[in-house]
């Protein structure tokens, strides 16, 4: 039977049975308790100067419960380093898992959010549902070499998703946008701004990786089927294969897709809690 403390009540027929002459043994049988437990509660709970008092026994009790109960683990300090991270955008699961592996929870951080000791940002915590995308006007093709016939093996490395992003407010009034290419098996992630989304712009883009990264880092790269990708017979003359993801499936290139809100060095789960940047450099001393 597992231990359970005194309740006021019993306290106060500890008190009313103490005064009309019980014994201690006695009083243990009147409450089923343990006569230790009785033996216990009035050594410890009783002023030297006064009788038993259940009003003030309850109050001794109560604050030697709450003297005994451990610090926590919050501090100051701790919450500085916690806060610095997630105003970079870090969540609680990636923070946890970085520096703090087996001493923190990561559902200890989200309480805390929750209960205030930090600031809350809701920008760092997971987002349900599907975001609103503008209506594409740009036009598609379909010709170019289907994401179907790309190697099995293509997850391996030097295999990049391209893409385009448009600026964040009212992105069909601006023609500039951004290049961005991920390497899908670090994840890292690069951007070039362009001037517009014109195949010309593109082509440019991907010349300029290409010259940034050592020899053999870009191979092959799949992208969507955009009129922004029409230099693919240009590119694929003197760069990698091109591979055209099928119409209206972004989840072929969840890589590129998702990496907008990820930043090369947030430490990824599917890494091993390494950076992109740590893992891409890593890639980069073992080229073939």
């Amino acid at each position: 039977m597992s231990y359970q403390h005194l309740t006021t009540f019993e306290r106060a027929r500890i008190e009313t049975l103490q005064k009309i002459g019980y014994s201690m043994r006695k009083i243990s049988d009147e409450l089923r308790r343990s006569p230790s437990t009785i033996s216990r509660e009035l050594r410890r709970n009783t002023v030297v100067t006064q009788e038993y008092r259940s009003e003030i026994a309850q109050d001794i009790a109560h604050k030697r419960r709450l003297a005994c109960r451990p610090d926590g683990k919050w501090s100051p300090e701790l919450a500085r380093i916690i806060q610095e991270k997630l105003d970079q955008t870090w969540s609680p699961e990636q923070i946890v898992n970085r520096l703090f592996f087996e001493t923190l929870s990561f559902k200890t951080l989200y309480r805390w959010l929750y209960q205030g000791f930090l600031e809350r940002n809701v920008h760092v915590l997971r987002h349900k549902g599907k975001r609103q995308k503008p209506k594409e006007t740009r036009g598609r093709f379909n010709i170019g070499t289907t994401i179907q016939k790309r190697p099995k093996d293509s997850k391996t490395r030097n295999i990049w998703s391209l893409g385009t992003r448009y600026g964040r407010f009212e992105p069909w009034k601006s023609k500039g946008c951004m290049a961005t290419f991920i390497e899908r098996k670090t994840r890292w992630y690069i951007v070039f701004k362009m001037p517009n989304r014109t195949a010309a712009s593109m082509e440019s883009a991907i010349k300029s990786l290409h010259t940034l990264l050592p020899s053999g880092a870009l191979k092959t790269a799949t992208v969507d089927r955009g009129k922004e990708f029409a230099c693919y017979s240009r590119i694929e003359a003197d760069l990698p294969r091109i591979y055209f993801a099928d119409a209206y499936s972004s989840w072929q290139r969840g890589s590129n897709e998702n990496a907008l809100r990820l930043i090369n060095r947030r430490p990824r789960k599917c890494l091993n809690w390494k950076t992109a940047h740590e893992a891409f450099q890593h890639e980069l001393l073992h080229l073939d």
